[in-house]
């Protein structure tokens, strides 16, 4: 995501014809795209003119400019999948990876000020992101469970969403508009694991596909 994608409408004919359906974002890919080019000297300005913001807080008021026109330009994707589809994706900070009361507290704040039902906001799979995601679902906020690398893994953020979904229920709360993804990584496992066996392995290059697809199997 990168705001000249937005403003160029670039996007909006990519959506047009089919061919994106959703839209990621993470800090990496925000710094490449305000470091990267002129096309948020504005919005910066402003930014500075303003003062009194943290760099955190700074750095939202453009993420959630480009993520709320994202949402906006998906959304036809959202409502004629019935929100099965359509998503955009915002991220907590990475360094609350292991509070999870901030988690929940942040992921929360994200949701609401974005403001967009097609919204899931990205909490790291780590144990207190788990608990995080039980929670946020629970709360109605759509979470994309990420930097999952093994089974086990994406086993606890399974369970964590459906007992969210369950607390959701047993408060008599409607759970069929909360969405959840768990985005289970490939390609690093192979960089881990390739590094560990001979050059003539035939398994180099294989580890991390079956990986996936052992994972896959048991979503099913």
């Amino acid at each position: 995501i990168h705001r000249g994608l937005l403003t160029s409408g670039e996007l909006a004919r990519m959506v047009e014809d089919g061919l994106v359906t959703g839209l990621t974002s993470n800090p990496t890919i925000f710094d490449r795209a305000i470091s990267g080019s002129s096309e948020y000297d504005e919005a910066l300005d402003h930014i500075t003119a303003k003062g009194g913001l943290s760099p955190y807080e700074g750095f939202l008021e453009i993420a959630v400019d480009d993520i709320r026109a994202a949402t906006e330009i998906l959304r036809p994707v959202y409502e004629r999948t019935n929100s099965g589809d359509g998503y955009v994706s915002l991220e907590v900070p990475p360094g609350l990876a292991a509070d999870a009361e901030a988690t929940v507290a942040e992921a929360a704040r994200l949701f609401e000020r974005v403001g967009c039902p097609n919204l899931m906001v990205k909490v790291p799979g780590t144990p207190e992101g788990m608990i995080a995601t039980r929670r946020l679902i629970a709360a109605g906020v759509n979470i994309n469970v990420t930097l999952l690398f093994s089974i086990e893994q994406y086993e606890a953020a399974a369970e964590a969403h459906i007992a969210g979904l369950e607390d959701r229920l047993a408060a008599g709360n409607d759970v069929s508009s909360v969405a959840g993804v768990a985005s289970f990584f490939v390609s690093r496992v192979d960089t881990a694991v390739d590094a560990l066996l001979s050059g003539d392995s035939h398994l180099r290059g294989r580890i991390a596909v079956a990986n996936a697809r052992a994972a896959y199997g048991r979503y099913q």
